[in-house]
């Protein structure tokens, strides 16, 4: 049975018979296996990632990002994937440009997990998840990332975490807050990239589907976690620093011409 994308996309990831590989319905729905399992063909990175043999995408060294070099990411789209880290690890999946971030993260040990606005699945310091619905270190998480207009959806574990329609007026100071740190979510035309944060993380089953004028997104209201007083405060003078140093970087810079 061939189904919607809007219906699809409400399965749970249970559904997937194998790591990397397209179950039957997603081929019917027009997604693409942008990872094997076998090699690293098609993206680019310093030589330090590799295919491990459990046939997951490894970090194993200094060089930079993984990036997906076939094609651009379209407007309209949806992208599933799998990841796990290690004890304390830090990485995302940046999707567009400037500063479009599905953190990847140990909640329990790095220092991000504190504030659910850097935390797994946020989209990092812009909107935080509903709640912590990550799964142990070690273990294999499911994520999804849903774009469509000015919408933008993260998904953990089969769980919709983060639904934001930035041009919606009640998500004015999260869309503030990413415009301060330097980031701007009209900007498209980005490729897929796996960040080397310096730790140990893994990735597979990722794969990819533009969506169609006609897909209907699922609008069910989310929650984004509460922030206690404490974190606001020490949010608010992290990104105080961000800025002094972005208004540091920009007057040398000034200079030198």
């Amino acid at each position: 049975m061939k189904l919607p994308i809007a219906l699809l996309t409400l399965l749970p990831f249970t559904l997937f018979a194998q790591p990397n590989a397209l179950t039957e319905d997603e081929v019917a729905a027009g997604f693409e296996l942008w990872f094997d399992g076998k090699t690293l063909d098609g993206w680019k990175h310093g030589g330090n990632w590799k295919v491990d043999e459990s046939g997951a995408i490894a970090r194993e060294g200094k060089g930079g990002s993984l990036v997906y070099a076939v094609k651009k990411i379209p407007d309209d789209f949806e992208l599933r994937f799998e990841w796990k880290v290690g004890p304390g690890s830090n990485s995302g999946v940046y999707y567009r440009p400037s500063q479009y971030e599905y953190q990847i993260l140990d909640n329990s040990k790095h220092a991000d997990g504190k504030n659910p606005r850097t935390s797994a699945a946020s989209l990092y310091f812009c909107m935080q998840p509903s709640r912590d619905a990550t799964k142990p270190v070690g273990e294999w998480n499911t994520g999804r990332i849903v774009c469509k207009g000015t919408v933008v959806q993260h998904w953990l574990n089969g769980e919709k975490v983060v639904d934001l329609d930035y041009a919606d007026s009640k998500n004015a100071f999260h869309v503030d807050l990413l415009t301060k740190r330097g980031g701007n979510l009209s900007a498209r035309g980005a490729n897929l990239s796996l960040q080397d944060h310096g730790d140990p993380v893994w990735f597979r089953s990722i794969r990819f589907c533009e969506l169609k004028a006609e897909d209907e997104l699922d609008r069910t209201p989310v929650v984004p976690a509460e922030i206690s007083t404490e974190i606001l405060e020490a949010e608010a003078k992290k990104l105080e620093g961000i800025i002094k140093k972005r208004e540091a970087a920009a007057a040398e810079a000034k200079k030198g011409k």
